[in-house]
């Protein structure tokens, strides 16, 4: 029986800001490895136990991330569907099951599916377990995967195993006797003590019919709002538009609560491949290397006289003294200095800046595009200067702007300029300017990445100020 690998990638990462942001979260970046994102080791990781092409669930916000990052590991095929809204796991995980049953011409394959934003070390244990877990779900149970706890865990929901004093050995499939919520600590010491509780990890493996099967039973309204979408779907360019009116009257639940806590056929099996949610800065120091006091630096770092501290730095020098269970974290536009025991509270702060609509919570001063990105290196009253990278083959949409002009300067590559009716080619240290209503087009013709700097003038500077013509990748607002 054939794995179907679904990969759900609509989380945001709070927890890791200032270096997770909505526009480019955790799954995305190399928190990990210097090589490859989470969302790209997730999908790695998989190919060990399928060859079928992914189904992966994100949001309209990220799907050339998606797109291009899957192109980077070559993975061709992907369906990438692209949810209207956010509505929890389950409705993503009934997109999902639904493609798959519809594609499956009678058959109902298996489905894995997993987030995009976790670490698994031991890629072996991992696939011992789904092996572990493929009878059950073959047979028609919904499995789960539970960590087996290495120490009482507070951020992390818990599944009380059926062990019937067998313990909790790696690679048993055992009945699942309660969820619980995240723990106190006392409670999750006890927890600890029985060896019959596990960490939930939010991995599943399940036939896609027996899921909707479980949904239909224990919560059809989702269903049948996933079916109508899915009925009304539309493909844009590479991607899968489920229908947004139909969606918009999904209730939002997760598997978990929607049908694991309802059926009578769920099973969990035990795994230990040195799993991580990697939902914290604490849980990223726990996983990473450290030197003789317990120090992660990442970055131009100086450390002195400092223990248990995880130091990031993305772009200028950090220095520490006399420091104990610190994090800090320094991005291009934000430093981020905490507690490692508060480290969970971040969000707190994510949501203060939200209150005050600053847009260090959404984005990163370097913004990515499908054609390539941008970082704004600085601005003042009615100018605006940015360093632009366009990727070799790629282009910008064809526009103009109502407030601003532009000039550019090539650093590096070959230019292709359209502005009104002219078409001509830029090279280094070469320039132009771009009045303002000028319909114009930059494009990159050559092998290498071009990189301008414009200099934007003008009464109003902001993303907005774009009247799309024409467009190579279906966008109708600068995205």
């Amino acid at each position: 029986m054939n794995i179907i690998p679904v990969i759900l990638s609509g989380g945001s990462g709070t927890r890791l800001w200032p270096l997770s942001r909505n526009s480019y979260p955790k799954q995305f970046l190399s928190l990990v490895s210097r090589d490859e994102s989470l969302f790209q080791s997730t999908v790695q990781r998989v190919r060990g136990i399928s060859d079928q092409s992914p189904i992966v669930v994100c949001n309209e916000q990220h799907r050339f991330l998606v797109a291009e990052q899957l192109r980077l590991v070559d993975v061709p095929g992907a369906s990438i569907v692209l949810e209207p809204m956010g509505k929890n796991t389950a409705p993503a995980a009934a997109l999902a099951a639904l493609l798959a049953l519809e594609a499956g011409n009678g058959e109902s394959p298996v489905l894995l599916v997993l987030p995009s934003d976790h670490l698994i070390q031991s890629p072996e244990a991992f696939s011992q377990a789904i092996n572990t877990g493929m009878g059950k779900a073959a047979d028609g149970d919904i499995v789960t995967f539970g960590i087996v706890p290495q120490h009482p865990e507070t951020g992390y929901g818990y599944i009380k195993a059926d062990t019937q004093s067998a313990g909790l050995q790696p690679n048993m499939a055992l009945p699942i006797e309660k969820f619980v919520e995240k723990p106190d600590r006392e409670t999750a010491e006890a927890y600890l003590e029985t060896q019959q509780y596990l960490w939930n990890s939010g991995i599943f493996l399940f036939r896609a019919d027996r899921f909707l099967e479980e949904l239909k039973r224990h919560q059809s309204a989702i269903l049948d709002a996933c079916k109508a979408s899915m009925e009304g779907r539309t493909r844009d360019l590479d991607f899968i538009r489920p229908d947004k009116t139909a969606f918009s009257e999904c209730p939002s639940d997760s598997i978990d609560y929607a049908v694991m806590e309802r059926t009578t056929r769920a099973t969990v099996v035990p795994m230990d491949a040195g799993w991580s949610d990697v939902g914290s800065w604490s849980s990223l120091w726990e996983v990473k290397s450290k030197d003789d006091r317990g120090n992660v630096a990442e970055g131009d770092t100086v450390i002195e006289d400092s223990e248990d501290c995880m130091v990031y730095a993305d772009h200028r020098l950090v220095a520490t003294l006399g420091l104990k269970d610190t994090i800090i974290v320094e991005t291009a536009d934000a430093v981020l200095v905490a507690d490692k025991s508060r480290v969970q509270d971040i969000k707190k702060v994510v949501e203060s800046l939200s209150g005050t609509r600053r847009y260090e919570t959404d984005s990163h001063r370097k913004i990515y595009r499908p054609w390539g990105c941008f970082d704004s290196i600085d601005a003042g009253d009615r100018f605006q200067v940015k360093r632009i990278t366009v990727n070799p083959g790629a282009k910008l949409s064809l526009q103009k702007h109502f407030h601003r002009a532009e000039h550019w300067i090539v650093v590096t590559g070959t230019a292709k300029i359209t502005r009104n009716d002219e078409e001509f080619i830029l090279t280094e240290n070469q320039s132009t300017y771009i009045p303002l209503g000028a319909i114009h087009r930059l494009s990159n013709p050559g092998a290498i990445p071009l990189e301008i700097i414009e200099i934007q003038s003008g009464s109003y500077l902001g993303e907005d100020d774009i009247v799309r013509l024409s467009d190579e990748y279906g966008r109708s607002s600068d995205n």
